[in-house]
This record gives structure tokens, C-alpha cells and sequence, in this order.
């Protein structure tokens, strides 16, 4: 069986540039947006949209009827959406059967559950993501902490909320993972070659 890992994150705790360092460390590959890219090119979506829906909760619309009974109506968003989960962890599946790999993201540790991935949740303090976001951020940006911070809470939000309605499961909850990386104040480059040992 392949060697996989998984690697949950909060958003600005330099989970995914530890999932890209350490598949240059152990030599593997690396899947993040190429699992969006190869969506957009068998379903035709562009890769904005697939960006934009693909960490979102699906949205339930059930209207009322005449009668006493509740029937859900068809609602093209809500099959898009589904059709977008169920092409990225069919994807996930053939990558993560091709060879070792580390994919970032997007319940993998959920989807590959009978592979037995090694499952990582990567977070840090408020501060540190803030710090890494300013780091990152386009040259141009100038948002003020408390704008950050905002956008922060909402991309973890949504991200929790996806989590949960695709799998069951608390996205945060400490059981559901085999390792938990507090990246507060550390240096992502000099914590990857430690983990990869240790993988």
C-alpha cells in the first residue's frame, strides 16, 4: 500500500507549505491545486468556480407544497456542488493509488479512510496566522488585523462546516487525526525535515 498523508489546516497556519515541504523532503508527490485543476478539466468548470464552491457547505432548499408533505425541489447549485465533491474524491482516490503522495485538504483523510492515510491537522494562535497572512499576502494588500482576523474566523468557518456535512465529524476534533501540529511561532522549512524523519 501506498505511504499517504493527509494534511487538515487552518487557514494561515502554513499547513499547506508543510504538506509541500515535506513531499520535497521524503521525495513524493504533492497534490493542492492540481486536484482543482484536473476537476476544471473533466467537468468542464472553471477553476475560479471550483475554487470558490469546493470549501463551501452545500446549501439544502426545501420549498413548501400544497399538502402536508415537504418535497425537496431540483436545485442546480446543490448538484453542482455535489457532482464537484464526488469528482475531487474520486481524483483524490486515483492519485492517492498511483503512488505515495501528501494531498492537502479537502477531506482526503475522510475520502481514504480504507488507506489508512497518516492523518495531520496543522493550527496555530490568531497572531501567527495574522503574521503568516501579511507575509503572504499580495503586494498591495492592506488589511487592517482586525479585517484579517475576520476573514481568517470565515475561511475556518466554512471549512469546519464543509468537514462536518461531508463527513460526520467535528473538522477540529483531535481524534479524528493521528498527529496535530501547533505551528505557533515556528519555522515551517525547519519543522519539515523533523517531520519527515519521523514519517
Amino acid at each position: 500500500m501506498n505511504k499517504i498523508i493527509t494534511i487538515g489546516r487552518e487557514f494561515g497556519s502554513g499547513g499547506r507549505e508543510l504538506g509541500r515541504r515535506l513531499s520535497q523532503e521524503l521525495q513524493i508527490a504533492y497534490y493542492d491545486q492540481e486536484i482543482v485543476t484536473e476537476i476544471a478539466r473533466r467537468t468542464e468548470l472553471s477553476e475560479r468556480y471550483i475554487r470558490e464552491i469546493e470549501e463551501h457547505q452545500p446549501l439544502l432548499s426545501f420549498p413548501i407544497h400544497v399538502g402536508r408533505s415537504f418535497y425537496p425541489a431540483p436545485n442546480p447549485v446543490w448538484d453542482q456542488r455535489m457532482s464537484v465533491y464526488q469528482e475531487q474524491s474520486s481524483i483524490i482516490r486515483e492519485m492517492a493509488e498511483k503512488s505515495d503522495c501528501v494531498i492537502v485538504g479537502r477531506c482526503a483523510d475522510h475520502v481514504l479512510r480504507d488507506m489508512a492515510p497518516l492523518r495531520i491537522f496543522v493550527y496555530a494562535d490568531m497572531e501567527s496566522k495574522i503574521r503568516r497572512c501579511r507575509e503572504k499576502a499580495p503586494e498591495g494588500e492592506k488589511l487592517t488585523d482586525k479585517e484579517l482576523r475576520q476573514q481568517i474566523t470565515a475561511i475556518d468557518k466554512r471549512r469546519a462546516k464543509y468537514y462536518e456535512f461531508f463527513t460526520g465529524k467535528a473538522w477540529s476534533d483531535r481524534l479524528n487525526y493521528d498527529l496535530c501540529i501547533n505551528t505557533t511561532q515556528r519555522v515551517i522549512r525547519d519543522m519539515a525535515p523533523v517531520l519527515a524523519k519521523m514519517v
